[in-house]
């Protein structure tokens, strides 16, 4: 897969950073402000939440080819319990697969023989620089890792068949999930041989 490009319009060019400096900084986040000018002579301040750069995997596992795997775990954002596609960020020194396959022992127990990138996405682009790449996982077998999590997740099987179903759940809304899922549906109808593909 290509990288996201940063000019994506021809002769459309990003503006001029003049200067940039984190303006307040916790345990998770940096917020950095940036003085920019614009092709037209125009100067304004932003601020953005300035990521790790490594970026992030949500993987769509697959034990069969009629279902994929969710997890359900707390979320503090909106504190309760979201359902969802396991996921987590991409440590030092890992790949995109490599993190992919780590997420997956550690949150549902399982790893993965192959893996499809299908698209690496933008966050909030408006003022949030990480990547969330989304990855589809086959030939699972049964491997664990000791993850981060505070408690153990809550493994959901789904019926590929049932995926409007999905979308209608209640505690199914975040957007990532949401994206991965059309993407997953979307390159498995094209590819319906892919079950049949080895590593």
């Amino acid at each position: 897969m290509t990288q996201r490009q940063h000019n994506k319009q021809p002769g459309k060019h990003p503006p001029q950073i003049l200067s940039s400096e984190i303006v307040a900084q916790s345990r998770l986040f940096k917020i950095e402000q940036l003085e920019l000018q614009f092709s037209n002579g125009e100067q304004r301040t932003y601020e953005r939440m300035r990521g790790s750069g490594r970026g992030a995997v949500m993987i769509i596992a697959c034990p069969d080819a009629e279902h994929f795997y969710l997890v359900r775990e707390y979320c503090a954002g909106t504190h309760d319990y979201q359902l969802g596609f396991p996921k987590g960020l991409i440590d030092p020194g890992e790949d995109i697969i490599t993190a992919a396959n780590r997420e997956l022992k550690e949150e549902i127990g399982f790893g993965a023989r192959r893996f499809v990138q299908l698209k690496s996405l933008a966050l909030a682009p408006g003022y949030f620089n990480a990547t969330m790449h989304i990855v589809l996982a086959f030939d699972l077998y049964a491997e664990s890792l000791e993850g981060d999590e505070p408690e153990p997740l809550e493994l959901v099987p789904w019926a590929r068949q049932h995926s409007a179903a999905l979308l209608q759940q209640a505690d199914f809304t975040e957007a990532r999930s949401v994206a991965a899922l059309l993407l997953a549906q979307q390159y498995l109808e094209a590819n319906p041989d892919v079950f049949e593909q080895t590593a």
